[in-house]
């Protein structure tokens, strides 16, 4: 077991730890308008009714169903498009100031689902729209906020950083999701996105007040086809890590449990806007219970089998959590899809942060943002059609079970992820030079 200081050793550095506490409150009001959307969209679209004439059948669909899996397409969209670009341009120029810009952005998109919200112009198209743009703006925030870490911390501390950004990561979303549930029951949902346009003044006046003030870190490129192809190459060739953002795709695309919640708590354990809002913290009691532990402990022996271990159990999890009607059961089984998934997010994030050298890593984090952020959102659609076809719990279970069943293919066409400790770093590293 790791000494006190050890544990929270990235804390002693004033700049992460200004950005670390900032980032708590950014966190909580995202949260709590990715649960107001998803809320928002199905209380707009309940009691509609939706029927296909297909070869002399009828075939009656779930509007719900299919507008929350809509939410998944408007998203990735963005991230597809622009996900690559946005990684480079965290490498050509300062991160910290496009930091201060795309949150700065993301948080006059929030104020416009606000003022959307108060003036009755709340349409699904408006949702749809504002949520696209403020996806655009996460394709250049998140490579430039994973790539700033690393230059915060000594190497010997980042471990303990991703640990620290996953546990408060996972308590805002604890926190957030609750506040948007009592807030909905109490307001309009239009309160719900100014709160999270309020909360985006923390993070930029964290990052104006940071000391480290960098530059670009590949002053040797520009925004080009061969800065860009540059970092595909890198991740491509690094089996490793192309390996483990495979495992994450697929797993987030199959177990998209957390778009369906609106329809299980509405629908399934009838527990209305305010069980919704406490069963969407579920994952995040289980993620921060697993990050605490995991901060613990000095290492992760056998990393590349604890990976795949823990991608396996949160696709058992998912399906599971798709067969219960139970809400105390739900809650508990939705915790080990949040404690599972942490696991794995901390080793990948690891793995990838150190085998990756500085000037690649905006580029290697925004090709990761397709595949951490296209899975879940292409889930999205996937479960919403399903869901709409089959029945929620069917889409839930069967996704799940299509998790267990890829982390077993990945663990068989990629050995070196199987087999991976710490102790291959030095090897891995001397081959990608």
């Amino acid at each position: 077991m790791a000494a006190p200081g050890a544990r929270f050793a990235a804390l002693r550095h004033r700049d992460f730890r200004l950005l670390w506490a900032s980032n708590f409150v950014s966190i909580v009001g995202t949260q709590m308008q990715l649960v107001a959307i998803n809320w928002h969209i199905y209380t707009l679209l309940a009691g509609a009714t939706l029927s296909i004439p297909l070869f002399g059948f009828t075939i009656d669909l779930s509007p719900e169903a299919l507008g929350l899996g809509g939410v998944g397409l408007v998203r990735v969209i963005p991230i597809a498009l622009f996900a690559l670009i946005g990684g480079t341009v965290a490498d050509i120029t300062n991160r910290r100031t496009l930091l201060i810009w795309a949150n700065s952005i993301a948080a006059l998109l929030a104020l416009g689902l606000a003022i959307a919200n108060f003036s009755g112009a709340d349409s699904l198209w408006i949702i749809y729209l504002l949520t696209a743009f403020t996806s655009a703006t996460a394709a250049f925030s998140g490579p430039a906020y994973q790539s700033l870490i690393p230059n915060l911390v000594p190497r010997e501390h980042l471990t303990n950083a991703i640990s620290l950004n996953s546990i408060v990561f996972q308590t805002a979303t604890i926190v957030g999701p609750a506040l948007a549930g009592l807030m909905m029951s109490r307001l309009a949902v239009g309160w719900v996105y100014a709160a999270n346009a309020l909360s985006f003044v923390a993070i930029i006046m964290a990052l104006m007040l940071l000391r480290y003030r960098g530059g670009a870190a590949a002053t040797d490129t520009g925004l080009n086809v061969k800065a860009i192809a540059e970092g595909w190459r890198f991740v491509r060739n690094t089996r490793i890590i192309w390996g483990s953002m495979l495992l994450d795709f697929f797993a987030t695309f199959f177990s998209s449990a957390r778009t369906m919640l609106p329809l299980v708590a509405g629908q399934i354990l009838n527990v209305g806007a305010t069980g919704y809002g406490l069963l969407a913290t579920a994952d995040a009691v289980g993620s921060l219970a697993a990050g605490s532990i995991i901060s613990l402990r000095k290492d992760i022996y056998r990393q590349g089998m604890v990976l795949l271990a823990s991608v396996a159990a949160y696709g058992l999890a998912t399906a599971l959590f798709g067969l219960s009607t139970s809400f105390a059961l739900s809650y508990l089984l939705f915790m080990l899809v949040g404690a599972s998934d942490t696991v794995s997010t901390v080793i990948r994030q690891t793995i990838r942060q150190i085998m990756t050298p500085d000037r690649l890593r905006g580029r290697m984090t925004g090709i990761n943002q397709i595949f951490f952020m296209g899975g879940p959102q292409l889930g999205e659609l996937e479960a919403g059609l399903v869901a709409a076809l089959f029945g929620v719990p069917f889409a839930i279970v069967s996704g799940g079970v299509a998790t267990v069943a890829m982390a077993g293919v990945i663990a068989w066409r990629y050995p070196r992820l199987r087999r991976y400790t710490s102790a291959t770093l030095a090897e891995e590293q001397q081959q990608i030079g």
